[in-house]
């Protein structure tokens, strides 16, 4: 799976995840599925509720797929093998939908991108904790990467 950069963004704050939702939102082409990336607690379901503009959403880990307006969300955490992927039946809860996010997503990109329907463009958020912060310190900044996925 290749990757090209779309946009970066570095040192940012839990207070600026505002902007950089609203910047996501005007660079992705609709509908989109974007796999968010990161080591535990880079802020991946965070970023998700701010996207969203709700703090209901929690972690979808153990239900995998989660609905919310215009966007499901699923935690491929505890997936193993591509099987459990073609199992979760994405085409459903899609449908009619604008955004798919999909936490711990990479391992499965090639398969999940073979679900999507033909005008789903697929991309990639990296999060980044910063070196000299731990990860449990919410004041710690993060960088956060945009790509966009193809198979060449």
């Amino acid at each position: 799976m290749n990757k090209k950069m779309v946009r970066e963004w570095k040192k940012v704050f839990r207070s600026d995840l505002p902007y950089i939702v609203y910047e996501l939102k005007d660079l992705a082409k609709i509908p989109a599925m974007i796999i968010l990336e990161g080591d535990l607690g880079a802020g991946k379901t965070t970023f998700t509720q701010f996207f969203v503009g709700e703090n209901e959403i929690l972690s979808p880990t153990y239900s995998i797929l989660s609905e919310n307006k215009n966007i499901v969300h699923a935690d491929f955490y505890r997936l193993e093998k591509n099987e459990d992927v073609l199992q979760l039946e994405i085409p459903q809860y899609i449908e009619d939908k604008q955004y798919f996010f999909i936490e711990w997503g990479m391992k499965f990109a090639r398969r999940v991108i073979r679900e999507l329907p033909e005008n789903w463009t697929p991309y990639l958020l990296e999060i980044k904790v910063n070196p000299k912060a731990s990860e449990a310190d919410e004041e710690a900044t993060r960088n956060f990467t945009f790509y966009t996925l193809h198979d060449d």
